[in-house]
């Protein structure tokens, strides 16, 4: 990774699945009843986008630190799950 390269991640958060989800299963109802009868499971969060200065560290240390960021702050690890996702264009 270049000297003060700029990477763009995301941090997905949503309900885990034990989870009861009213905005989702409202938003279910609502699709139904616009004729989207194909929608089984809907489930609503969040999305973090984030821009990291990363000098001299790699994917999985980026990932890694975006993470720790994830459980700190960003989600509830009690009633939320989440996912890093690395933004197309980054090096």
């Amino acid at each position: 990774m270049a000297k003060n390269e700029v990477v763009q991640m995301s941090v997905v958060v949503l309900p885990k699945e034990e989870i009861l989800d009213p905005q989702g299963k409202a938003v279910i109802g609502a699709l139904k009843s616009l004729g989207f009868d194909e929608v089984r499971d809907c489930r609503i969060g969040k999305v973090v986008r984030l821009k990291l200065e990363a000098p001299g560290k790699d994917a999985a240390a980026i990932r890694e630190r975006v993470s720790e960021m994830a459980s700190s702050l960003l989600s509830n690890p009690i009633t939320e799950d989440f996912d890093v996702v690395v933004e197309e264009g980054n090096g």
